[in-house]
């Protein structure tokens, strides 16, 4: 029987695990729901203990489900989640604050004035969604005890005992030389974290430690941060393609080969893995609420829910004139203005349920599709088609919507949980170091694909319509 792997991606509101065979694909699943909380002034904290019970648990009902034994382990972690730990315990001492929290954006504002320097060691525009300002505003604000790093090096402490980051996740921090892949002293020494006892950097398939958290010894032999995961599982290798995750924000990737590509566009130039010590790099771009828009909409009484997206958004043709802007936690790439609010303008008496919902789909395509434009224009070429991924990909409205403003095939993958179908791919190549990358990739190929339906001339006007809405956001006045 060929070697199943237990693949365990830990995202911000839930961990899914997948027991998966080479052969027969995935034999297991299990998932345990995360409950981060969201505080006035986009703050947004979790317990890590949270984190780890349900890392724990979904891969008991992964392995439970699937019945068989597994040879080794790969973890997917959320990226830019951070929080302060004991090293000799593995006791937290904060609480992780999660990749949306703004608390430090006052810390950004004081190394503005480093902000080209910054972007040109580490790939990445001085923003409070990456970790290095997170860190920070944590030994400037709670404590200067035990060490503090990205959540994954905490999880695979406490799951191994050792000290680690992959090369990926290292690169979301903005304290990664992304041209030695190494630590930066100058990037430590902006933001007041000389000294500290970071993790190693190890590549994304390597034997790291054993895990027995899950009864059997296992090798835990892949990392990775989930959207280059993702990247990976969509078989996305090489320059000219894309992949968009829909998750609780929407995360637009693009390979862009084996040197790091900093563009002018407003993305963010990061390592999309590491293997036999060479690296790839990709373009990567944000938005930071997608099914989180859709809650909220939810929480408004609109829907019941985003299965609620299509049926509601058939009861009208179109957006009745209304533009919604869906930057609820802050607009992300290219913008880089986390803090503006979102907008929602051109309501009238008529306007519906329906005309909500699609002004939601096109406001999240249009900013897909703007980061889209921004890494073709890095990249000096189109991108031929869009790949897709996670669960709002369920929703024909949107898909069809993204199709439509993109004026490309949008792709939707066959792998519902991409980020952990990609990190079981890095957990066997770790295993297996033998095998070549080719030979260990999903085979699958998209299950829908989405032509554009309108001439690129309407796209325009509604791309441009949505663009006067983000305009009128930057001016700080209403559309």
């Amino acid at each position: 029987m060929p070697d199943a792997v237990l693949a365990v991606d830990q995202g911000t509101s839930g961990t899914k695990a997948l027991v998966i065979c080479p052969e027969r694909g995935v034999v297991g699943t299990g998932f345990a729901e995360v409950r981060p909380r969201y505080l006035p002034g986009g703050l947004v904290e979790v317990d890590p203990e949270e984190l780890y019970g349900s890392v724990v648990d979904a891969g008991h009902r992964a392995l439970a489900d699937a019945g068989e034994p597994v040879t080794a382990l790969g973890l997917a972690n959320q990226g830019e989640t951070v929080l302060a730990w004991d090293p000799d315990t593995g006791r937290p001492l904060t609480d992780a604050l999660v990749w949306q929290d703004r608390r430090a954006a006052s810390l950004c504002a004081e190394l503005g004035d480093r902000a080209d320097e910054l972007r040109h060691l580490t790939g990445l525009p001085l923003d409070p969604y990456f970790a290095a300002p997170k860190m920070a505003w944590i030994r400037r604000h709670l404590t200067r005890e035990g060490q503090v790093t990205t959540s994954d090096s905490w999880l695979v402490h406490r799951l191994t005992g050792a000290h680690v980051t992959d090369a990926a996740t290292a690169s979301r921090t903005q304290l990664l030389d992304l041209d030695r892949v190494e630590w930066s002293p100058r990037a430590l020494e902006l933001y007041g974290l000389t000294g500290e006892r970071l993790p190693a950097v190890v590549d994304n398939a390597a034997h790291v430690g054993t895990v027995r958290a899950f009864g059997p010894e296992l090798p835990l032999t892949g990392l990775a941060v989930d959207q280059q995961a993702a990247l990976l599982a969509q078989r996305v290798t090489e320059p000219g393609t894309a992949k968009c995750t829909y998750g609780t924000g929407a995360f637009l990737l693009a390979h862009t080969g084996g040197t790091p590509r900093r563009g002018a566009s407003g993305l963010a130039a990061c390592v999309a893995w590491r293997l036999g010590g060479r690296a790839d790099h990709c373009l990567d771009g944000q938005v930071y609420t997608a099914a989180s828009a859709v809650r909220w909409l939810t929480g408004l009484g609109v829907i019941t829910g985003a299965a609620d997206l299509d049926p509601v958004g058939a009861t009208v043709p179109d957006t009745g004139g209304v533009t919604f802007v869906p930057a609820l936690a802050g607009l992300a790439a290219p913008w880089w203005r986390g803090d503006l609010r979102g907008s929602l303008t051109g309501l009238g008496l008529d306007t519906a349920p329906g005309h909500l919902v699609r002004a939601l789909c096109e406001g999240l395509a249009a900013q897909v599709a703007e980061l889209a434009d921004a890494a073709a224009a890095d990249l000096g070429t189109p991108l031929t088609v869009l790949r897709v991924d996670g669960g709002l990909t369920r929703s024909a409205l949107l898909m069809q919507t993204q199709a439509d403003l993109l004026q490309r095939p949008v792709e939707v993958s066959a792998l519902p949980d991409a980020t952990a179908l990609g990190v079981g791919t890095l957990a066997r190549l770790g295993a297996d170091p033998a095998r070549t990358l080719a030979e260990v990739l999903p085979g699958a190929g998209p299950t829908t694909v989405y032509e554009p339906r309108i001439t690129a001339d309407e796209a325009t006007e509604r791309r441009t319509r949505f663009r006067g809405a983000v305009t009128a956001l930057l001016a700080g006045g209403p559309a």
